[in-house]
């Protein structure tokens, strides 16, 4: 493995020929690529599938071809920076940035207490490693809170999941006979393997059949046998539409229910009280279309339904994912080829780290400080964040540190996070760029990028066969730059938190023989069990250097191979590993340093899914009275889109071929709609007099944008979208490339559940504007 790393011996013919093993970092599938780089050994000049990984076998979206945007673009950062008091920066070397940092932490713990600093992020998208560390600054501080962008689309489905099976579901639509898509265009946004591949079989093959719930006519749509093209924020009157079919026509499967479901009694009279033709008139739907659909689902002899951001974004997101598992647990699709199923893991998904309780407490809080917010898995929502820095309460979070993570431009209401920032007393971000977050913090520490150190991804979702891939660094890293792990590790000793602690004989015992470094480590924490929470920065000083390849950051990876087949032993063995006590996990965590294209860590027979449900009894819980109180209140709630200020319906943050997170920072890999045009559909642009092209104004509740015009046929009348722009850089005619989207949005717009923001149903409306110039040729257009 050493070899991928460094090459002093290899000529450069042998260079140019040579390809390294890694992974696409831009979705959840985190599909294996080959990079073969240029003369300079840094850019990127191919980039392909990688046959050899155990989970995508060579498949590969596009967005993985132009990941040299990401690790040669313009923006990377070499120095730590420090903001000066006129608001501009100055280099600062690393020794003063830690010492300073520390300082500035202990300052606002000693004054309000660890409860007043707040970590937001702890990992990009699929970058996970670095951020585990950052647990143990948070327990050198004593951070109780914290979050990260699962706050932001995935906690209400963690709730109903919490409550209904008590684990994290996903779906097998490989397999699947009827596969249903709420509110998700894998086409375009993936989220699991081989997608585009699985959607084109499943559309050729007459006996499996495709659902999708989508306002706009999306490239998955148009594969499908049965779009549900409803009016926009009535997801929830549609799926309870759906339901209420199964129930009403007697499709439920009662012999499946009964055996390994409680609650139908409750359910059952409330969803055959509804009225399916009244509820699909308020979706603008044909009932004949629903009732087929629901038919056609519940007949299936499997069904997989995967729900994403259009929902949990949208309207009564949480209500709604409660409603969608309905779909399959009155239709007796769980455990079984091509229906749901709960996955194994490396780690925990909850939040990246363990939090911290206050003195005196023995349970994390269940609440934020300021508003009493819910916290879901341990992360404050982020749409009550910067409301609760900005409030006048003796609670609110005084200072932050944000780890590879852009919430100034990625979260709700970025003129509100602006004030946020400025209002705190202290604030760092860890970051390989200098975006829009870091702009506006008392320092900026430069991490080394996602291809120059050791990382993965916890995103392991796949079924029966798990897989897991720990990157090894492909280009050395930038001068200037450190790796999250030795920045986390070189803060919490600046702190102080491991004064006095002699880590020496670990260290020296790691280097020696693993084994026994298991029995000393055990025997090291049990005698300090005050250091818990530095973990992990304790395995990267002591387990680390004796690593090879200079894989110290991977030491976390000990750790959790242990946990792993301590967990899921079965599946572990059945992957082909073996051992007894440690011995299991020392031989998973051997194939994991030794493998770049990756393992399959855990092979799973489809019964195994029942081992992880985590309820009373085993049983999936179907009945959740709030959500049953809120399902029959829809009977009575005024359908939405009838504010005549504000008549049109726009969907924040669209993917599109060529957009993308912010990670990539210049526009220069989008070769076309490079302004982030703003679609509309025919019948808006002929009320509006709009044309291709043209330029108009963007107004929401909390603000007004420029924007290019597209008019689409993907779009229904009323509904307008943008996709996520960078609003940095200037075209001709005084456009940015892309409006960034929360500049338009509000904190205060979110589900009364789970705090998430309803990004894809934001009230609007929209104005021509006469162009700039008369003179001919000067009028933009879009990139097309």
């Amino acid at each position: 493995m050493t070899e991928l790393i460094s090459h002093p011996a290899t000529s450069d013919a042998a260079q140019a020929d040579e390809w390294h093993q890694s992974a696409c970092i831009l979705c959840e599938c985190n599909c294996g690529i080959e990079i073969r780089l240029g003369d300079d050994r840094r850019s990127f000049q191919r980039i392909r599938g990688d046959k050899a990984h155990p989970g995508s076998l060579g498949y590969t979206c596009e967005k993985a071809l132009r990941l040299d945007h990401y690790q040669n673009g313009p923006h990377r950062i070499t120095t730590p920076m420090r903001r000066r008091p006129d608001g501009t920066y100055e280099p600062v070397d690393w020794d003063t940035a830690i010492t300073e940092v520390a300082a500035g932490f202990k300052r606002i713990r000693d004054a309000h207490g660890g409860a007043s600093i707040f970590y937001y992020g702890g990992g990009g998208q699929g970058n996970h490693l670095g951020g585990r560390y950052g647990a143990a600054t948070q327990a050198a501080l004593g951070v109780v809170y914290r979050s990260n962008a699962l706050a932001q689309e995935k906690t209400g489905e963690a709730w109903v999941n919490g409550k209904m099976i008590g684990g994290l579901v996903r779906s097998d639509l490989e397999h699947t006979e009827v596969a249903v898509f709420l509110g998700k265009n894998p086409w375009q946004s993936h989220g699991f393997p081989h997608a585009r591949t699985t959607l084109k079989e499943i559309s050729r093959d007459p006996a499996r059949s495709m659902v999708v719930i989508d306002p706009r006519t999306t490239e998955t749509a148009e594969l499908a046998d049965f779009h549900l093209a409803l009016r926009p924020g009535t997801d929830a009157w549609c799926l309870a539409a759906l339901a209420a079919v199964i129930v009403q026509e007697d499709l439920v499967d009662r012999r499946w229910v009964a055996e390994h479901a409680i609650g139908l009694d409750t359910v059952e009279p409330a969803l055959a009280a509804i009225d399916v033709d009244a509820y699909s008139a308020i979706c603008d739907l044909d009932p004949d279309l629903v009732r087929r659909t629901a038919r056609r689902i519940a007949t299936a002899s499997s069904v997989a339904v995967f729900e994403d951001l259009g929902l949990q974004m949208g309207l009564n997101s949480t209500l709604c994912t409660y409603l969608g598992k309905f779909l399959w647990t009155l239709t007796g699709n769980f455990a079984k080829p091509g229906a749901q199923y709960i996955p194994t893991s490396m780690a925990n998904l909850g939040g990246l780290g363990r939090v911290k309780p206050q003195p005196g407490d023995t349970r994390p809080p269940k609440v934020s400080p300021v508003i009493g917010a819910p916290i879901i898995t341990g992360l404050v929502p982020c749409n009550v964040i910067a409301e609760e820095v900005l409030a006048d309460h003796p609670g609110r979070y005084r200072g932050m540190l944000i780890e590879s993570a852009n919430p100034v431009h990625s979260l709700a209401d970025s003129p509100q996070w602006r004030a946020a920032l400025a209002a705190l007393e202290f604030s760092v971000v860890i970051d390989v760029a200098m975006t829009e977050t870091a702009q506006l913090a008392d320092y900026v520490l430069p991490a080394s990028s996602q291809f120059e150190k050791w990382e993965c991804t916890f995103f392991n979702f796949e079924f029966p066969h798990n897989v897991f891939q720990l990157r090894p660094p492909i280009v050395d890293p930038l001068p200037g730059t450190l790796a999250e792990p030795e920045i986390h590790a070189r803060i919490v000793e600046a702190i102080g938190a491991l004064d006095g602690i002699d880590l020496q004989p670990l260290r020296h015992v790691a280097a020696a023989n693993r084994p026994a470094f298991a029995a000393a480590f055990t025997t090291f924490m049990s005698e300090h069990p005050d250091l818990a929470g530095l973990t992990p920065v304790i395995l990267y000083r002591t387990l680390g250097p004796s690593l090879p390849g200079d894989a110290a950051a991977a030491a976390l990876l000990w750790g959790a191979a242990q946990g792993c087949a301590q967990l899921f032993r079965p599946g572990v063995e059945a992957a082909g590993y073996h051992g007894e006590g440690s011995e299991l996990g020392d031989n998973l965590f051997d194939a994991i340093i030794s493998s770049p294209s990756g393992v399959t860590f855990t092979a799973d027979d489809y019964d195994a899914a029942w081992s992880r449900v985590r309820t009373p009894g085993g049983m999936i819980h179907l009945a959740n009275e709030r959500m049953l109180d809120a399902m029959r209140e829809l009977a009575d709630t005024p359908p939405p889109g009838s504010d005549p200020h504000y008549p049109l319906v726009l969907s924040a943050g669209e993917r599109r071929s060529f957009t993308a997170n912010t990670i990539f920072r210049g526009p220069e890999w989008r070769k076309r709609d490079r302004a982030g045009a703003l679609r509309v559909s025919s019948v808006d642009a002929a009320d509006l007099g709009l044309a291709e092209g043209d330029a108009a104004m963007i107004t929401t509740k909390r603000g007004s944008a420029r924007v290019l015009v597209e008019i689409s046929p993907t779009m229904r009348a009323g509904h307008i979208s943008l996709p996520n722009g960078l609003g940095v850089t200037e075209l001709p005619g005084g456009f940015i490339v892309g409006v960034a989207p929360n500049e338009l949005t509000s904190s205060d717009h979110r589900d009364p559940v789970a705090g998430t923001p309803y990004h894809k149903y934001v009230p609007a409306r929209l104005v021509r504007l006469a162009p700039a110039s008369s003179t001919p040729g000067d009028r933009t257009t879009v990139d097309r």
